[in-house]
């Protein structure tokens, strides 16, 4: 398993914060990685709700249905699968001023013979990582 973390202060309070990220179509804004992000399902977000996340990784595109896992006021976890990994977005929230403190945690599972890349990847992932850490605040400092 590769896991990576992140800690990063976003201008935006935490209420609103939650609610932007709630949406996982939004990574399309604020994930270096991800080409589209299409919602597939209807009506309010809501645990279960799910979206269809089509991604770059090393020059290969790549799609993993997710779904929202855990929604409370200061967590969101994101859960994505295809037949070779199981993702998992951990969101946690913090007030840190006016704004709001997030604490990143993403991993990636391997099945099968995918296993025995993960040790290759993992530089590729926290790349991709510290582009999170920029994108984002960006993202939402043009949203206020």
């Amino acid at each position: 398993m590769i896991s990576v973390e992140r800690v990063l202060v976003v201008p935006l309070p935490l209420p609103e914060l939650v609610a932007y990220l709630e949406d996982f179509a939004h990574t399309e804004e604020w994930d270096p990685g991800t080409v589209s992000c299409v919602r597939l399902d209807d009506g309010p977000v809501r645990m279960g709700s799910r979206w269809r996340n089509t991604s770059v990784f090393r020059g290969r595109t790549t799609d993993l249905e997710y779904r929202l896992d855990v929604r409370e006021p200061a967590r969101l976890v994101f859960v994505g699968e295809n037949r070779t990994v199981t993702a998992v977005d951990d969101l946690r929230f913090g007030i840190e001023g006016t704004g709001t403190r997030l604490t990143y945690q993403a991993s990636l599972r391997f099945k099968g013979l995918a296993k025995l890349a993960a040790p290759f990847l993992r530089s590729e992932f926290e790349r991709l990582a510290d582009g999170v850490s920029t994108r984002l605040p960006a993202t939402v400092a043009g949203r206020t």
